[in-house]
């Protein structure tokens, strides 16, 4: 009993004095060139980098993102509009690299995507995006619809969201519906990407 104790008191003497760190940047013009190392949240056990590239209206954006994250699966998503490649470690500053370019090598997957118009919209997926997603939520009392193309790994994360009501990955093509909508899904849209950054 004595010896465990012993064990448990030299344990926590060696890693309280311990914080994980991560680095920390938003590039609002693809390049993440000024990331500094943030001492992370209590909670938070890995550090995340992530690419998302923008196309919309003939005006194209890449931002690239590093923080902590309380739990993070690599992998990539694509909501017709952006498409966002997600990198996660567990070892201290382990995001000094940027997350990769996400792919724009067809797969052969197809899925159903939200304009904010409609549903009815088909994206053909890429890379490792091997399922398709549907999630709802609402925004101002009014529900929101996003769908697209995600990796098997992310798949679990997605379905936990906070602010989401429904979220469901499935396997084959055009599995997520056509359903028709009428609102903006930009809200949803942030808050699956603030459950992949902060959580």
């Amino acid at each position: 009993m004595d010896l465990q104790i012993s064990v448990f008191l030299l344990f926590v003497l060696f890693t309280a004095g311990h914080s994980f760190s991560c680095y920390e940047c938003m590039g609002l013009t693809g390049s993440c060139a000024d990331q500094k190392v943030k001492t992370c949240p209590s909670g938070t056990s890995k550090c995340m980098s992530l690419t998302t590239a923008v196309q919309a209206g003939g005006i194209s954006a890449k931002v690239k993102v590093k923080d902590c994250a309380a739990d993070c699966a690599s992998g990539s998503m694509n909501i017709g509009i952006g498409k966002t490649s997600l990198a996660c470690c567990n070892t201290d500053q382990c995001n000094v690299q940027d997350a990769p370019d996400p792919s724009n090598v067809p797969n052969g997957k197809t899925c159903y995507y939200c304009d904010g118009q409609s549903c009815l919209n088909t994206v053909s997926c890429s890379g490792s995006e091997d399922r398709c997603f549907k999630a709802t939520g609402s925004s101002g009392g009014q529900s929101v619809v996003v769908k697209g193309c995600l990796s098997k790994s992310s798949c679990d994360a997605a379905t936990s969201v906070g602010d989401v009501q429904g979220a469901s990955c499935c396997e084959g093509n055009l599995c997520n519906g056509a359903q028709s909508v009428t609102q903006s899904f930009l809200f949803l849209c942030c808050s699956l990407l603030s459950f992949i950054l902060l959580h």
